[in-house]
C-alpha cells in the first residue's frame, strides 16, 4: 500500500506579536499599519513640484526655497511620520547653534552640482522597523561645529567625472568627534496611540547645546483645493498640542517637560521668495526666523496654525546623552508618560521576537546584523506617493484632452493616472518616487516580513489608475513611458511559489495578476517587436549606460537595434507566464491554451536569438560564445556589438523546469506541443526544449534560452575572475574589457565602453549610476535564481569550473551559494574586522559608533565591493536578505526531490474554495 501523501502544513506565527499583529490587519481591518515612516526624505527637486516652463525640476524648486516654500504634493523631513495619506505628519527639527539653517530635511547636491550626478550629503541609518510599525528606530549624525553647505556644493562642483564624489565625511566635520548621534525610536501602545523618544548622545569632548525640535504639521491642502476646510492645531494643557482635522479627527501631541510650543502656517512665505505680500504673517520658515535669528514676531502668539514644534534646548554633557519624549495619540491621557519606558521595551521585545522567529539560524551574529538592517531598511522606504496627473497636466496647461494643450510637459500621454498610495521607494532621497522594476526586486524582500504588502506592491502597478490603457506599466515619473524590464511576472510567481511553501496558496492574487500581466504582455508585443520578428528592442531597459550608445536615444549610425536582454527579458516574461498559466489551468482549463500560446512564443524568441545555419543577423555568437546586442545599419548590414557584459549574461534567466508529467496533465497542449514538433522540428533543435530528447534529473524538463553548450560557455566568462566573476559578485562588464575596450568610430566621432569598475566617466542617463563594471544586486539576484532553476535538471552530474581555470568543479547550485555567499560578504566584516561597503572609509570601519551601521548603496565597486551611487537603496539592494535567506535555507537535495508543488496535493475543490476567497 502506498504511503499516504503529507498535506503541506500551513505556517504559524500565532505565538508570535508582531505577526499577530499583521494577521489582525489583514483579518480584522485593524489599521496597525495607518501610521508609518511615511514621509519622503526629499519633496524639493521632484518632477511633482515643478511648474517650470523647461522641465527642470531640480531648479525649480531647490533645497534653499524647501524651507520657505509649501509643497504641492507630500511631504519631507527627518526621521518622518506620518498617517497613510500624509494628512498629519511628525518630524524632527535640530539646530547646533552654528549652522545658518534649521536643519529640518537632509542636504544633499542635485544633479548638476555633482560630480557623479545628485547624492544626499549626510549620515543617516535606518537601523530597524517591524512591518507594522509599531517599533522603528533611526538614527541621524548631526555635526556640532557648522554644516559645511557652501563647501560641499563648491569643491564638487571643481571635481571632474574621473575623481571621487566628496563626502561629508571629507570635509573633516567627524575627525573629533563633536558630533551629535540622535536616536528616534518609534513604538504604538495601539494602533492609535504612538510613544516617540528622541536620545540626544554627544559623542564629542566637551559639553555641547543642541536645540531639538519635533515638528507636527498638516500637509498644506488647502491651498490647491477649493472648498477644503483647513484643519487646526493649538495648544491646550501647557505642553499639549491638539490636531484637529475634519477627515483625520483629532490627535493630541503630549509633549514631556517644560518645552516653549511655536505655532505657524504651513503656508509659503511669498514675501521672502517671490517679493509678494504674504497672505498671513505666519508662514512655513517661521521655525527657522525663530530660532536662528531670534525674529519672535514670527510665531503666532495666539498658538493655533498649521505647523507646530516643542522645542527643547539641551546641553549634553561631552560622552553623555538626553532624552526627550513625546506621544501621539487620539485618545488624550493624563498619564502620558507613566509606563512610558515599559511600552517603548515592550515593543522592542515584540521586534526582537519577530525577527529571531524568521531569521535562519544558520546566520551568525553580524550575517543576522546585516539581514535585520537591510529589512528595517526596506520598511522605512515605505512612502505616501500623491499624484494626480490629469490635474497636474491642466495646471500646466498640458492635458492632451483639457484646456488649449498649448504647455510643453513630461507625461501627457499618462492623464489617466491618479497615484495616492503607500509604496516601496528605492531610496526616499535620491529616487523618491517609485520605479516599476525596482518594486519588483523590492518585494522578494519585503515578503520576508510582510507577505500582504508585497503582494499589494504588485498588483498596484496593474491597477487601472497606474499602468496605462495600452497596457504599459509606468517607469517613473521622470518618464512614465519609459521602459523598464518585465519582471513583474517572475516577482508575481515567486512570492505566490513562497506563499505555497507556507501553507496558504493565493490563487487569487494570482489570477489577478496574470490577468493585468496579459495586457502588458500584449504591449510588450505590440511595441517593442513592430516588425514580428520575436526580437526586442526596448531601449536602456534599466541598465543606463551599458551599451555603447545611448539605447533610448536616436542611434548615430540610423538603423535600430536588436538587444539581447530586451529579447531575453521576454522569452523569460513568457517563462513565467506559462508557469502562471499551468498553475491556474489546475481550476480552469481555459488557461490551458493560454499557457501554449506563451510556450510557443518562448520557442520563436529563442530561435531568433540563434537561428539553423550561419548568419551574421542573430544574437548568438557561435565563435566567441557570447550573446550580444546586433545593430542594424539603414542599408540592411548588420553587425554584433561585441561588449561583453550583463546583456549577454541575461538569457541564463529564461529556464524553467517542469515535472516529467507536467505536460501529460494537459492532453490539449500536449497535442499543440506534438504539432509544433512535427511542423517546425529543426527550431526545437537550437533550444532546450520539453521533448524526450533533453531528459534531465528524475526525467524532468527544461524550458531554457541556452542549451547545455550554450551554458557552459557562457558560464566560463561568467565565472572568469578576469572577466565577471569578482570577488563580491557578479560585473556588469567583463574586466576584459580594461585592457580591451570596445571602440566604434562613426563619422569622426569615437565611441568607446571601457571597464569602469567605480563611477561612470560619462554623463549618459545623468551620469549618476555606471553599468559599465559595477556590481549590481537584482541582476545578480536574477542570475543566482537562473542558476537554481537549471539544477533541478542537471543535477550533480554537470558541474562547471568556478573560479574559471582554477580546477575546482561546482554543480549550479554550489556556483549559486558561492554567488551568495560573494554579494553577502560586501556588507560583512571579513578577516581584519573591515566591510567591504566601505572601502577605505577609516571613521566607519574602525568607530564603534560607526561600523555597525550598514548603508546598502545602489551598486558597488567591481574590484573591491565598495558602495557606490545612492547610499540608501536599500530597495533592490535589501534583496540581499533574500539572498542571504535562500542561501541559509535551501539544500540542495530539498531542490532534487520531485516536487509537484502545492496545487498537486489539493483537491479541485479546494482549489475552487482558494480561488472564491
Amino acid at each position: 500500500m502506498a504511503a499516504e501523501k503529507k498535506k503541506p502544513t500551513p505556517f504559524s506565527y500565532a505565538e508570535v506579536t508582531e505577526q499577530k499583529r499583521l494577521n489582525d490587519a489583514r483579518e480584522q481591518h485593524i489599521p496597525w499599519k495607518k501610521w508609518g515612516p511615511y514621509l519622503s526624505e526629499r519633496q524639493w527637486g521632484t518632477v511633482r513640484e515643478d511648474y517650470s516652463k523647461d522641465g527642470n525640476a531640480w531648479d525649480y524648486f531647490t533645497h534653499d526655497q524647501a524651507r520657505s516654500r509649501a509643497y504641492r504634493w507630500g511631504e519631507d523631513g527627518l526621521a518622518g511620520y506620518s498617517d497613510d495619506e500624509q494628512q498629519l505628519c511628525f518630524a524632527l527639527a535640530l539646530w547646533n547653534g552654528r549652522d545658518p539653517i534649521l536643519k529640518e530635511r537632509l542636504f544633499g547636491l542635485t544633479n548638476s552640482e555633482s560630480n557623479h550626478g545628485e547624492d544626499v550629503k549626510e549620515y543617516y541609518f535606518y537601523l530597524d522597523s517591524t512591518p507594522t510599525h509599531s517599533y522603528m528606530k533611526y538614527l541621524y549624525k548631526y555635526p556640532q561645529t557648522e554644516f559645511p553647505y557652501r563647501d560641499l556644493v563648491e569643491t564638487s562642483g571643481r571635481r571632474s567625472r574621473e575623481e571621487l564624489e566628496y563626502e561629508l565625511l571629507d570635509t573633516g566635520i567627524f575627525d573629533d568627534d563633536r558630533y551629535f548621534d540622535v536616536f528616534v525610536e518609534y513604538a504604538k501602545a495601539d494602533p492609535e496611540d504612538t510613544l516617540i523618544r528622541i536620545s540626544v548622545h554627544n559623542r564629542g569632548p566637551e559639553a555641547a547645546q543642541i536645540h531639538v525640535l519635533p515638528t507636527l504639521w498638516y500637509r498644506n491642502t488647502w491651498t490647491w483645493e477649493e472648498g477644503e476646510q483647513k484643519p487646526t492645531l493649538r495648544q491646550i494643557d501647557g505642553s499639549k498640542i491638539h490636531a484637529s482635522h475634519p477627515r483625520l479627527g483629532e490627535y493630541t501631541l503630549h509633549c514631556e517637560g517644560a518645552a516653549e510650543l511655536l505655532f505657524t502656517e504651513n503656508e509659503s512665505n511669498a514675501s521672502h521668495l517671490w517679493g509678494q505680500p504674504n497672505p498671513s504673517p505666519y508662514v512655513k520658515d517661521a521655525f527657522h526666523q525663530y530660532v536662528i535669528s531670534g525674529a519672535h514676531d514670527v510665531v503666532n502668539p495666539a498658538k493655533t496654525g498649521t505647523k507646530a514644534a516643542a522645542q527643547y534646548v539641551l546641553e549634553v554633557p561631552a560622552n553623555g546623552s538626553k532624552i526627550v519624549r513625546l506621544r501621539l495619540s487620539a485618545k488624550p491621557s493624563s498619564e502620558a508618560f507613566g509606563q512610558f519606558d515599559q511600552v517603548v521595551d515592550s515593543r522592542i521585545t515584540d521586534a526582537n521576537e519577530f525577527y529571531e522567529r524568521i531569521t535562519p539560524k544558520e546566520l551568525g551574529e553580524d550575517e543576522r546584523r546585516v539581514h535585520r538592517q537591510a529589512l528595517a531598511g526596506m520598511l522605512w522606504s515605505k512612502q505616501y506617493y500623491h499624484f494626480d496627473l490629469d490635474r497636474w497636466l491642466t495646471e500646466h496647461d498640458a492635458h492632451p484632452l483639457v484646456g488649449s494643450g498649448n504647455g510643453i510637459s513630461r507625461n501627457a500621454e499618462w492623464f489617466h493616472m491618479l497615484n495616492s498610495d503607500i509604496i516601496s521607494m528605492p531610496d526616499k532621497w535620491e529616487y523618491p518616487w517609485y520605479a516599476a522594476w525596482d518594486l519588483a526586486f523590492h518585494t522578494l524582500a519585503l515578503s520576508l516580513v510582510d507577505f500582504d504588502f508585497a503582494k499589494e506592491q504588485l498588483l498596484l502597478m496593474l491597477r487601472n489608475l497606474y499602468a496605462h490603457p495600452n497596457g504599459q506599466i509606468p517607469a517613473y515619473e521622470w518618464n512614465f513611458g519609459d521602459v523598464n524590464p518585465p519582471v513583474h511576472a517572475w516577482a508575481t510567481v515567486f512570492l505566490y511559489r513562497i506563499e505555497s511553501e507556507l501553507g496558504r496558496a493565493d490563487l487569487r492574487f494570482l489570477e489577478r495578476s496574470f490577468q493585468g500581466l496579459m495586457l502588458n504582455f500584449n504591449w510588450w508585443v505590440n511595441r517593442k517587436d513592430p516588425q514580428g520578428r520575436n526580437v526586442f528592442a526596448g531601449g536602456f531597459l534599466g541598465l543606463d549606460n551599458i551599451g555603447v550608445f545611448d539605447r533610448s536615444a536616436e542611434l548615430p549610425t540610423g538603423g535600430h537595434l536588436d538587444q539581447a536582454d530586451g529579447t531575453a527579458w521576454m522569452a523569460f516574461y513568457c517563462l513565467c507566464m506559462l508557469e502562471i498559466a499551468l498553475i491556474l489551468t489546475e481550476y480552469d482549463q481555459m488557461y490551458e491554451e493560454i499557457a501554449y500560446r506563451f510556450l510557443e512564443h518562448f520557442v520563436w524568441i529563442s530561435y531568433a536569438m540563434d537561428r539553423i545555419g550561419v548568419h551574421h543577423d542573430e544574437m548568438w555568437d557561435t565563435e566567441d560564445g557570447f550573446f550580444y546586442d546586433l545593430l542594424h545599419f539603414p542599408n540592411g548590414d548588420a553587425v554584433r556589438l561585441k561588449i561583453r557584459s550583463m546583456v549577454g549574461l541575461l538569457p541564463l534567466c529564461a529556464a524553467a523546469v517542469f515535472e516529467v508529467d507536467t505536460f501529460g496533465h494537459h492532453p490539449r497542449m500536449r497535442e499543440l506541443i506534438e504539432l509544433f514538433r512535427k511542423r517546425h522540428p529543426e527550431v526545437l533543435e537550437k533550444i532546450a526544449i520539453a521533448d524526450n530528447s533533453f531528459q534531465g534529473y528524475g526525467d524532468r524538463r527544461m524550458i531554457a534560452v541556452c542549451n547545455k553548450e550554450k551554458l557552459r560557455r557562457i558560464l566560463g566568462y561568467m565565472l572568469d575572475e578576469d572577466e565577471f566573476l569578482s570577488p563580491y559578485g557578479i560585473r556588469s562588464l567583463s574586466k576584459y574589457h580594461l585592457e580591451h575596450p570596445f571602440v566604434l568610430h562613426l563619422d569622426g566621432q569615437e565611441y568607446k565602453v571601457q571597464y569602469l569598475p567605480a563611477e561612470s566617466n560619462t554623463g549618459m542617463f545623468g551620469g549618476n549610476s555606471n553599468w559599465r563594471g559595477p556590481i549590481w544586486m537584482p541582476v545578480n539576484g536574477l542570475l543566482i535564481r537562473g542558476l537554481l532553476a537549471m539544477y533541478p535538471f542537471y543535477g550533480d552530474d554537470f558541474k562547471v569550473e568556478c573560479p574559471t581555470g582554477s580546477g575546482n568543479y561546482l554543480t549550479l547550485f554550489e556556483v549559486a551559494k558561492e554567488i551568495s555567499r560573494r554579494l553577502s560578504s560586501i556588507f560583512l566584516r571579513d578577516a581584519n574586522g573591515l566591510r567591504p561597503v566601505y572601502g577605505g572609509t577609516k571613521k566607519i570601519q574602525e568607530d564603534p559608533h560607526w561600523r555597525d551601521y550598514i548603508l546598502f548603496y545602489e551598486y558597488f565597486h567591481g574590484d573591491n565591493g565598495a558602495g557606490l551611487g545612492a547610499s540608501h537603496q536599500t530597495g533592490w539592494t535589501g534583496l540581499i536578505a533574500r539572498i542571504m535567506d535562500l542561501s541559509a535555507r535551501l539544500k540542495a537535495e530539498e531542490i532534487l526531490k520531485l516536487n509537484k508543488g502545492v496545487l498537486a496535493e489539493m483537491t479541485r475543490e479546494q482549489v475552487a474554495g482558494q480561488r472564491a476567497r
